[in-house]
């Protein structure tokens, strides 16, 4: 109750302010620097990503956009710092996957993700790679399914730590490939890598990006890839349909989200210079230099796809039986 209560503050406090002088800011809107939340740590995949689209932004809105991180809580500080903030277009908040992913692992959120905050688009879609050490015994996805089958829950996989998006992702692997394996939950991407580069762990999925540096110096091997055809980047490696696993095809994304009650013309300006951004050419070959595609989603479309996730999520959390913690 006090949810809805707060939610039907913020909602008349949003038509309250709609009054001439306020609708003539909004028309001129953004009159101040936008600050744009990342619920992750400097140095990360969103971090980054979010940052180069900052600088697209600014160029397309005439304003300063800044970066501002606001970690812990597996997202949840930056997640609820975006969603409570003011909603007049200058607080935004971007996740990635884990937005879907998150209200299935966690026992309950400070958000709601789909009442208290209106999805604006979502950008550069990283594929998600599995990969072995490069003296692994593995030389193809069949050899390491063929293993994980004889003998279940012996072929070891490593993440960042429980209800990280590289631990579902091997979670729906599993289950796409019938297979059982062991996991292993690390402090961080960090470790994980350092386990699977020393032979610890068997195998990790993750997006492209994490293993390219190491598959390019002879250190990992890519056993698949998700996409419909091989990437450019690794022209050698096969799609996980190519390698024998049908219906396999994930993405990491960077999505970016505003406050509920953001006035709809502000909602709109910002959903087009999204769009707007992924056409441009430095962005795309951005995209390209991260091992991820220059593609764009935007308003009516991404929250379609939001659902699409979010449904697929709870299925595979359901079927793994994992618990929320």
């Amino acid at each position: 109750m006090m949810r809805v209560n707060k939610r039907l503050g913020r909602i008349l406090l949003a038509a309250t302010v709609l009054s001439p002088f306020a609708a003539s800011a909004q028309a001129q809107w953004p009159q101040q620097p936008v600050r744009i939340v990342v619920p992750y740590a400097p140095g990360g995949s969103a971090d980054n990503i979010a940052r180069r689209m900052a600088q697209e932004l600014t160029s397309s809105l005439g304003q300063s956009v800044i970066v501002d991180n606001r970690t812990g809580g597996m997202s949840t500080i930056g997640m609820m710092e975006g969603a409570r903030a003011r909603p007049d277009g200058y607080t935004l908040v971007v996740n990635d996957i884990g937005f879907v992913m998150l209200p299935h692992v966690k026992k309950s959120l400070p958000y709601d993700p789909w009442q208290d905050l209106i999805p604006i688009g979502a950008f550069v879609f990283s594929p998600i790679g599995l990969a072995v050490n490069a003296s692994s015994p593995y030389k193809t996805l069949g050899d390491l399914m063929d293993r994980a089958r004889a003998k279940p829950g012996t072929v070891s996989f490593g993440s960042g730590g429980y209800g990280t998006s590289p631990h579902l992702a091997s979670e729906e692997f599993a289950l796409q490939a019938g297979v059982q394996l062991f996991h292993v939950p690390y402090k961080g991407g960090g470790e994980a890598m350092v386990a699977l580069m020393s032979g610890t762990i068997d195998m990790q999925v993750s997006v492209l990006s994490t293993f390219k540096g190491a598959v390019d110096g002879g250190k990992l091997r890519m056993l698949a890839i998700s996409g419909e055809q091989r990437q450019k980047m690794l022209p050698d490696v096969p799609t996980f349909a190519q390698a024998g696993l049908k219906g396999y095809d994930l993405y990491n994304w960077i999505g970016l989200w505003a406050p509920a009650g953001t006035p709809a013309p502000v909602v709109e300006r910002l959903r087009t210079a999204v769009y707007d951004a992924m056409q441009q050419p430095g962005m795309k070959a951005y995209a390209e230099s991260v091992s991820a595609e220059p593609r764009v989603v935007v308003g009516d479309d991404f929250l379609r796809m939001l659902k699409e996730e979010d449904a697929m999520w709870k299925r595979v959390i359901d079927k793994t039986g994992l618990e929320k913690q």
